[in-house]
């Protein structure tokens, strides 16, 4: 999270507890506590905080702008897609061995040599590090992650793609970032969605369907990487039919209604075993 105010608020200073925590330690403990509980009151954080009520309202302004949370009166609530999709950190302790597995089995897809797109979701993050000793790959990637993960790897080459940072994805998205995307064209593009149902992939926030469009349109290959949690859930913005991906990589907790399903519609799939390594 940015840090605007420098070392203290000036509104502060003559309050001894505000010394307690820098604002940047401030911001974080409020964004990690309004998607935990669902909602806060200004008094609750000038209370636990110890600094005044400007000071709280000056926290959730900037914590609004980079996507954590939604400032309404009196306090804040978790954005829309805040308790499902937009913490980062949050994502990143869900199905931890289902995507482990799903990403083990994903760069046989890719050969070495070949310019390859990983986006910012948390399925796709383990991907980076699956990646590392198989030889030398181009990666293109919106995603602050995957950048950090594979910026000191030998023998692979990392694109960013640039475009405005959202602190609550840890990646970067807007138009520009999307434009970006479209003046490359890598060999295969693997990249996830928050639901899938009925026959579509959806996402829960707009600004992540504009970027991966983008990606998709990017890649001369698609691969869906998903684990069988996002199966039946619900989203609210479309992003791809599964048969818009050359492959679909689940894990074998996928339920079997949802194997046939995907298969009715000419889905070749495949269920990644915990602990396997496919070569």
């Amino acid at each position: 999270m940015t840090d605007t105010d420098g070392a203290a608020d000036a509104s502060d200073a003559t309050d001894p507890s505000a010394t307690k925590l820098s604002p940047r330690d401030r911001r974080k403990r409020i964004a990690d506590r309004v998607p935990a509980e669902g909602q806060v009151t200004i008094e609750e954080l000038v209370g636990e905080l110890g600094v005044s009520q400007m000071t709280v309202h000056r926290d959730l302004d900037t914590l609004e702008h980079q996507g954590w949370l939604r400032k309404v009166r009196g306090g804040a609530t978790a954005a829309p897609n805040a308790l499902f999709e937009s913490n980062a950190r949050w994502r990143g302790n869900e199905q931890v061995a289902a995507k482990e597995a799903i990403c083990a089995a994903a760069p046989a897809v890719a050969e070495p040599g070949q310019a390859v797109i990983i986006d910012d979701s948390s399925t796709a993050l383990p991907l980076a590090r699956a990646l590392s000793g198989r030889g030398a790959y181009t990666v293109i990637t919106n995603s602050l992650q995957v950048i950090n993960e594979l910026a000191e790897e030998p023998g692979i080459r990392v694109i960013a793609l640039g475009g405005e940072y959202h602190a609550a994805f840890n990646a970067f998205h807007g138009m520009s970032t999307a434009d970006s995307a479209r003046s490359f064209r890598a060999d295969v593009a693997f990249l996830s969605a928050s639901a899938v149902d009925n026959g579509h992939c959806y996402h829960r926030a707009q600004e992540n369907v504009l970027v991966k469009r983008a990606l998709m349109a990017a890649a001369r290959r698609k691969v869906l990487l998903v684990d069988h949690s996002k199966f039946g859930r619900q989203a609210l913005y479309e992003l791809a039919p599964p048969a818009d991906f050359e492959l679909v990589i689940s894990d074998e907790e996928l339920p079997q209604e949802e194997r046939d399903a995907l298969q009715s519609l000419g889905v070749r799939y495949e269920l990644a075993t915990e602990g396997s390594r496919r070569e």
